[in-house]
């Protein structure tokens, strides 16, 4: 199958979105299909070989983000060469509500059309407004996808229609392979005398990812856990990220900057606690798969969508958002309790497996084929009608 994928968002800055379609991709690619995906991306950012840039994007605020997009006559013009060189027998379109290649791919393109909606607002004035500029775009889809309830939510009450819900995938085995480093989990049990590590892993100067939340928790966790260290992957400002600590917790926290894949699993198989503080905006919670799979056991904020992933607090422990005490509160308990880490990771561990690149991409084909089969059968039809009505109808 020849298949088109349109990732709203910048390549270059990664996020959850453009790494599901990464990873999808891949996946497709594996089991034989060929798969072109059209991205915004600077012109020095080094790309895989199944990726076509649109050209340079911009930021703009977007659901309580900045999101880098892109837009206009000239991706409009990238958009219509990228759908005729391709001759796709499907195109697959993420956030086509967006003010990205994904509306603009929505209007250029004929054929079979699938959708998945990531946004999870249920107060978003922009996209009812945005809603008689939208519905011509909308109408041309053949099958939604919603990542989660939540996102599926969204897309009902602003737009109108249904979706099939599929969440994002992970690679299970990739973070449940990798190896710890001895760095970032110090030698033998935290709970023989080590000290303990934290894992954050977030855009730091993004509020809504809560990191500023597990600073203000810290202190509290310091005062009973003295040398437990925070260990913080993600790009932003690292200065202004411990500003508010006070001077004596600041050696606390360990900055690693932007890490690689492997790195990122390497440290989710390292810490004590993953702690996922995000305030809100989040439709699913990618970041939590990748943690239960590395056996990494997870405390997280109590968003619906986080709650849903973790089953509800069965695979992972969940404090009140935006609550640094109940945070730093919950993160002592699991930090003294061996017992409990165990059990959740135990749990996370067997959960997660619902969400493998197996299950999931299977999924995903089985929309793609039923979308080409039904435009497949509706092009028989015109064809027949074509023919009765010039009289070569066949006996």
């Amino acid at each position: 199958m020849k298949i088109g994928i349109v990732c709203p968002y910048s390549w270059d800055v990664p996020g959850g979105v453009q790494f599901h379609i990464r990873d999808l991709a891949e996946h497709l690619i594996r089991l034989g299909h060929e798969v072109s995906v059209l991205a915004p991306a600077d012109d020095e950012t080094p790309l895989p070989p199944f990726v076509v840039s649109a050209g340079r994007a911009v930021p703009v605020p977007y659901n309580g983000s900045v999101a880098r997009l892109n837009f206009g006559f000239l991706s409009a013009a990238r958009v219509r060469r990228w759908l005729h060189e391709g001759d796709f027998d499907v195109i697959h379109i993420h956030e086509p509500t967006s003010p990205s290649l994904g509306l603009l791919t929505c209007w250029a393109a004929q054929g079979p059309i699938v959708a998945t909606f990531h946004t999870s607002n249920p107060r978003s004035r922009a996209m009812i407004a945005a809603y008689p500029i939208l519905q011509p775009a909308l109408e041309k889809i053949s099958a939604r996808i919603a990542v989660s309830e939540y996102a599926r939510r969204t897309l009902v009450e602003h737009l109108g229609g249904d979706a099939v819900v599929i969440p994002n995938g992970v690679d299970v085995d990739f973070f449940a392979g990798a190896e710890s480093r001895p760095e970032w989990t110090g030698n033998g049990p935290a709970d023989a005398g080590r000290p303990a590590t934290i894992g954050f892993i977030g855009r730091i100067d993004e509020p809504r990812k809560g990191l500023p939340v597990l600073m203000r928790a810290l202190p509290k966790i310091l005062a009973e856990r003295p040398g437990t260290r925070l260990l913080v992957a993600g790009r932003g400002d690292e200065e202004e990220a411990v500003a508010a600590l006070p001077p004596e917790a600041r050696g606390a926290v360990e900055f690693l900057g932007m890490v690689s894949d492997e790195d990122k699993a390497r440290l989710l198989r390292s810490v004590d606690v993953y702690v996922a503080p995000n305030t809100g905006g989040e439709s699913f919670g990618i970041i939590l798969v990748e943690a239960m799979s590395a056996g990494a056991p997870v405390l997280a904020s109590d968003l619906d969508a986080f709650a849903q992933v973790l089953d509800r607090g069965a695979a992972g422990e969940l404090f009140a958002n935006e609550d640094a005490d109940a945070l730093a509160a919950a993160a002592l308990r699991l930090l003294g309790d061996p017992a409990r880490r165990a059990e959740l990771s135990e749990r996370g561990s067997t959960h997660v497996r619902r969400f493998d690149w197996s299950t999931v991409g299977a999924d995903i084909l089985a929309v793609y084929e039923t979308v080409t089969a039904g435009a497949a059968s509706v092009a028989t039809d015109e064809r027949t009608g074509l023919r009765a009505r010039w009289g070569l109808a066949r006996d």
